[in-house]
C-alpha cells in the first residue's frame, strides 16, 4: 500500500500501481454486499505480498547502490508515508462520531488507542472486532504491515551481511514453512479461532514473505530492458495459467482447517508466478491495462482508499440501501477523499522528504 519510491530517487514499477488499485477495488466489491462471491481477504493477502515484495526491492537497491541502509531513513520515510493518512481518517471519523453522525456505542478507548499504536490487530482477536473507530476495523491489516516493517529492515541488513540473494531467499522459503507450521499447531493443536490465523502477525507474514522472496530471487525489474520486452514462451503461460487454477482452487475448496492454514501459503505460492509475469511482461496485452492512467491513480490513492471505504459504505447504507447506486455512490466518494488527500496531504509531505532527501 506504499508508493513507489526508492531511497535514492523515484522509479516505477510497471504493473505495480494496477495490481495495488485491483486489489483495493476487491475489497471494495466484497464489502459492498459480495463478501460471499467476492474474497475480500484475498485483496489484503495481495496487498501483503506486494509491501513485501516493494519493500525488499527498495532495501536491495538502496544496499546495492550505496553498500549499505540507512535504518533512521527508513523508518521515517514509513512514518511520513503510513502515519498522516490513517491519523487523519481516524480523527475525521472520530469528531463525526461524537457530533452524532456515526454510532460511539461499540466504541472504546483501549480500541482506538490500538488502531493509533497499530497494535488493533490482537486487539481485533482479543475483543471479537469491537472497539474501534466506527468503519475502522481494517487497521488490523495495516497493524500487520507495521509490525512487519519495524523488524524486517533490521533482519534484512543481517541477512545482506552473511548472505547472496539466493542465500536470503532460501532463508525466506524456510520462514514461510515455518509459518505454515506454526498455524497448523495453532488450528490442530489449539483450536484458535479464524480471527486468529487470519489476523495475528505471526500467522500472517508469511504472506509478505513471499514478495520478499520475488524481490531476492528473480527480481524481475533486473531484467535488461531487451529481455522485459522480449515475448513470453509457452511455458510461461503454462505456468501462469497454473497459477490461476491455484488461486481458484483456494477459493473453492471450503474445508475449514485448509482455509486456516494451507490457504495462505498455496495463495502466495500462487501469486509469485503472476507478479512476475504482470511485472516481467508488463507490455503484454494480458497486463499492459494495469499500467494505464486511471489504474495509476487509482493505485496511488488506494491506501486512503483502503482507510475510508468502509466508513462512507457504512454511512451511505442508511440513506440508499444496499443498491449499486449505493455502491456506485460509496465508490465515488471515496475515490475522491482519496485524491484529495493525495493532493493536500501526501504530495506535500512528498516534496518535503525529497527537501530532506529521506
Amino acid at each position: 500500500m506504499t508508493q513507489q519510491q526508492s531511497a535514492a530517487g523515484g522509479f516505477h514499477i510497471p504493473s505495480l500501481d494496477g495490481i495495488r488499485a485491483l486489489a483495493a477495488f476487491i475489497v471494495f466489491v466484497s464489502h459492498a454486499g459480495n463478501q460471499d462471491l467476492i474474497p475480500g481477504g484475498f485483496g489484503v493477502t495481495v496487498f501483503f505480498f506486494l509491501s513485501g515484495y516493494l519493500i525488499t526491492t527498495l532495501l536491495r537497491r538502496e544496499h546495492e547502490a550505496a553498500g549499505a541502509i540507512s535504518l533512521k531513513k527508513f523508518y521515517i520515510r514509513r512514518a511520513f508515508r503510513l502515519f498522516p493518512p490513517l491519523y487523519i481518517v481516524l480523527f475525521v471519523v472520530l469528531g463525526l462520531s461524537f457530533l452524532g453522525v456515526f454510532s460511539t456505542e461499540r466504541m472504546t478507548w483501549g480500541g482506538v488507542l490500538s488502531q493509533f499504536g497499530y497494535w488493533s490487530n490482537y486487539y481485533y482477536i482479543l475483543h471479537e472486532g469491537k472497539g474501534f473507530v466506527p468503519g475502522t476495523a481494517l487497521t488490523w491489516s495495516l497493524a500487520v504491515e507495521e509490525h512487519f516493517y519495524l523488524v524486517f529492515p533490521i533482519f534484512f541488513i543481517f541477512l545482506s551481511s552473511r548472505f547472496d540473494c539466493q542465500g536470503m531467499a532460501k532463508v525466506f522459503v524456510g520462514l514461510c514453512i515455518i509459518v505454515l507450521v506454526w498455524r497448523l499447531i495453532l488450528v490442530l493443536g489449539f483450536s484458535v479461532s479464524h480471527d486468529y490465523t487470519y489476523r495475528a502477525t505471526d500467522a500472517r507474514f508469511d504472506s509478505l514473505l513471499y514478495g520478499c522472496l520475488l524481490a531476492v530471487w528473480r527480481n524481475p525489474i533486473y531484467w535488461s530492458s531487451a529481455e522485459r520486452s522480449e515475448d513470453p514462451s509457452g511455458w510461461h503461460y503454462l505456468v501462469l495459467a497454473g497459477a490461476v487454477a491455484l488461486l481458484l482452487f483456494t477459493f473453492l475448496y471450503r474445508d475449514g482447517v485448509f482455509r486456516e492454514t494451507l490457504r495462505y501459503s498455496l495463495q502466495g505460492v500462487a501469486l509469485f508466478p503472476i507478479f512476475w509475469m504482470a511485472v516481467r511482461y508488463s507490455n503484454l496485452w494480458l497486463f499492459r491495462w494495469l499500467d494505464l492512467p486511471f489504474m495509476r491513480l487509482y493505485g496511488l490513492i488506494s491506501y486512503t482508499f483502503y482507510l475510508c471505504h468502509l466508513v462512507i459504505l457504512h454511512w451511505l447504507e442508511r440513506y440508499l440501501g444496499e443498491t449499486l447506486i449505493w455502491a456506485i455512490a460509496s465508490f465515488s466518494l471515496a475515490f475522491g477523499c482519496s485524491y484529495v488527500m493525495h493532493i493536500a496531504v501526501e504530495k506535500p509531505i512528498g516534496r518535503l522528504r525529497k527537501r530532506f532527501k529521506i
